[in-house]
């Protein structure tokens, strides 16, 4: 849910990502974060997992682990779910285009055509 309420240990995540990012390394961590998840508030995103990752792809631990551990970007974070709170984002992935939240049902690729190319002409 991303609603302000009940974010768990997504939230951490995407501190984290913020703090790779400071590394220039925000895609690599990113891409760390999608292949270790195995469901919302299961631990693997625990501040002491999300170290580990940062480790695994030798960012500068010291740097991130100060980073994480002081909640640097938790009001980044909180801004980004207060936003998506406002545009009735209520999971992801939830798709804009035009301003206009699409209704996707699936994430294939004839879903994204049949809304998205009347768009484009």
């Amino acid at each position: 849910m991303i609603d302000g309420r009940n974010i768990g240990e997504s939230h951490w995540a995407a501190e984290a990502a913020e703090c790779a990012n400071e590394q220039g390394r925000f895609w690599d961590y990113h891409d760390k974060l999608f292949v270790k998840w195995l469901g919302e508030n299961v631990g693997m995103y625990q501040k002491d997992m999300l170290k580990k990752f940062a480790a695994d792809l030798k960012l500068n631990t010291a740097q991130f682990n100060n980073c994480i551990d002081s909640d640097k970007y938790a009001s980044v974070v909180q801004a980004d779910i207060d936003e998506g709170t406002k545009l009735g984002v209520r999971g992801t992935p939830t798709f804009f285009a035009n301003g206009k939240q699409l209704p996707i049902q699936a994430l294939e690729f004839e879903e994204f055509a049949r809304l998205l190319d009347p768009l484009l002409r």
